[in-house]
């Protein structure tokens, strides 16, 4: 493929790598299991707040977009998912949503230890089929 009438090959848009989204961080401060719930919490008047004091602007798209579809209560694994950022990713975002007060993280209902394994099974069967 060429670029119109330059007979040079056409270049692909640069892709960000998702890594970048974190500022090169893998961790996060936050447990956050593929089956950890998280939801967007709402302003005082009832709306979903993304960003204080009009900063809506500056904010990532995948971060306004993990805040929005966090209006319902999701899984760490849906967030992933279903807006196609890589599992590490998400983590981080939403740990850094959760230390700023845009979204709960709410526990799986288990205590410390290891997972229920029918839960994880349901989960990893839902992500198949996606």
């Amino acid at each position: 493929m060429t670029a119109a009438g330059s007979g040079r090959p056409a270049r692909k848009p640069a892709r960000v790598r998702p890594y970048s989204l974190t500022g090169g961080r893998t961790r996060s401060g936050h447990v956050l299991l593929v089956e950890t719930f998280v939801a967007a919490l709402e302003s005082p008047d009832g709306r979903l707040d993304p960003a204080p004091n009009g900063l809506n602007a500056r904010m990532l798209p995948e971060i306004r977009a993990i805040i929005e579809l966090c209006g319902r209560m999701r899984s760490v694994a849906e967030v992933s998912a279903m807006l196609k950022i890589p599992l590490g990713v998400v983590r981080v975002l939403l740990s850094d949503l959760a230390d700023q007060g845009k979204i709960r993280v709410y526990g799986t209902g288990r205590g410390p230890g290891q997972p229920d394994r029918a839960l994880l099974e349901r989960v990893l069967s839902g992500l198949r089929r996606l």
